[in-house]
């Protein structure tokens, strides 16, 4: 029973370690086709151009720490059930993955060049969450895409109007992100003290406000 055991957790690992080299050294390949497609690419001034990879880098920052965050709840997570959720989720951000890193390079920009410090932060939180029991580490997850669909719906309303593309990439984000956080509170989520959901909040700050230039 044991053996079986650490078999089972040494396959999670590796699926995790597998996650993290393709989230930071490869090219995500998504399973649904670019919102931004079929949309003409806009006419920019410099300054609309900046703005739009600013937030799109940040954005792309943000999939890097769901890919972590899930990596390292699906570790540790305590029943098989969670474990399959979290990893399910983080499959679904890599199409997000895959979207922001294709309009960072239309906009001839970059994305950031501290991904493997998120990485590896993000991962250390969502290890920590999962050691603190399931419907916990769910309640995390849920926060976390609340706050991340705030965080998306601020970049509707400074995005150029007329860069349709990014727009549309940030918008099915946003659903799919509510989509995420309904699923973690139907699972059993707990609700965060409120002191927890503040400190995300400036930890996220922090992270956005960096990732934006480098």
């Amino acid at each position: 029973m044991s053996q079986k055991m650490t078999l089972s957790f040494i396959d999670t690992l590796l699926i995790q370690v597998d996650t993290g080299l393709r989230t930071l050294f490869a090219d995500p390949v998504a399973q649904r086709q670019n919102p931004a497609k079929n949309i003409a690419n806009p006419m920019l001034s410099t300054d609309e151009a900046q703005l739009s990879a600013g937030l799109m880098r940040v954005n792309h920052v943000g999939e890097v720490c769901a890919q972590a965050l899930y990596s390292g709840q699906a570790l540790t997570g305590r029943s098989a059930e969670v474990r399959m959720r979290m990893q399910e989720a983080a499959a679904e951000e890599i199409d997000h993955l895959a979207w922001c890193q294709d309009r960072l390079t239309a906009l001839d920009s970059h994305t950031s060049y501290l991904n493997p410090l998120w990485f590896a932060g993000s991962f250390t939180l969502g290890v920590a969450a999962g050691l603190m029991g399931d419907r916990w580490s769910l309640g995390f997850v849920a926060e976390t895409e609340n706050q991340v669909v705030r965080h998306l719906q601020s970049h509707l309303k400074i995005l150029p109007e007329q860069d349709a593309q990014s727009r549309a990439i940030v918008t099915q984000m946003r659903d799919d992100e509510e989509k995420h956080a309904v699923l973690a509170q139907r699972a059993g989520a707990s609700e965060l003290p409120a002191p927890v959901k503040a400190a995300m909040a400036a930890m996220s700050k922090v992270m956005t406000s960096i990732a934006y230039w480098v």
